[in-house]
């Protein structure tokens, strides 16, 4: 299992995925699953896996021989696609290639093509822009009234983000909002683990300089866990109790 998560602000585009993979309990490895595609001052792209490994990883592949063909005018790649819409339906595209390739084997031995993706970023002509494509290789796209999307193992990171997302917030509000999430799930399934892959992306700038891996010993994450630890226990004590 995974958890990633993205948010969509006025400012820019938060990114975070954990690391960890597993097929068992004795079996548990560390892929990044953060990908990310950059030419400076015409778009900066980013991509979030969660599902199969395999398949995201021949998903991620195929994107990337894909930038090294010859592309006629009728298709296009990461590197050429017009806007962040037509850049979602190549990664759209290179899902339902892959499915073709391997769907059938993976139905048959009833793992099922199991894949969801996050894709963001912004091109040069228009505004950033976030989007969640399915298995199935359609997709939808965060608004202002749903600014984040998330994938994978994310229920126990999911109340924190439904009471405080918001569009208007600024980026490393958003950072640490995306944190707190990845907190109370790190906190509550084992199946997700760290080190976390961060990357923030300010609005405009065409490049990415915020790029972060934080581990287990890193001094914000933890002072962050222990100020939310004791914000929720000193909450909770001035609420009134249940009269029995």
């Amino acid at each position: 299992m995974t958890y990633a998560v993205a948010l969509r602000l006025e400012g820019g585009l938060v990114f975070a995925a954990d690391t960890r993979t597993n097929a068992g309990v004795d079996n548990i490895a560390q892929y990044k699953k953060l990908q990310l595609w950059r030419r400076p001052g015409d778009r900066v792209l980013v991509l979030l896996a969660a599902g199969n490994l395999a398949v995201t990883q021949a998903v991620i592949s195929l994107l990337n021989e894909h930038l090294a063909e010859e592309t006629g005018e009728d298709s296009a790649t990461l590197d050429t696609a017009p806007n962040m819409y037509r850049a979602a339906r190549v990664v759209g595209d290179a899902i339902r290639e892959a499915r073709r390739i391997d769907g059938a084997a993976l139905e048959a031995s009833k793992l099922g093509f199991n894949t969801n993706f996050i894709f963001g970023g912004q091109i040069k002509g228009e505004r950033p822009r976030l989007f969640q494509i399915y298995p199935e290789g359609n997709f939808i796209e965060a608004t202002d009234d749903t600014p984040f999307f998330q994938i994978g193992e994310h229920k126990y990171g999911k109340p924190i983000l439904d009471r405080v997302a918001r569009s208007d917030m600024r980026l490393g509000e958003a950072a640490k909002l995306i944190l707190l999430s990845f907190d109370s799930t790190l906190r509550s399934n084992l199946s997700v683990g760290m080190p976390l892959d961060l990357v923030i992306y300010e609005r405009d700038t065409l490049d990415v300089t915020r790029e972060k891996r934080i581990g287990a010993d890193d001094e914000y994450f933890r002072k962050l866990s222990g100020a939310w630890s004791d914000a929720l226990r000193q909450a909770f004590s001035k609420i009134e109790e249940f009269d029995v």
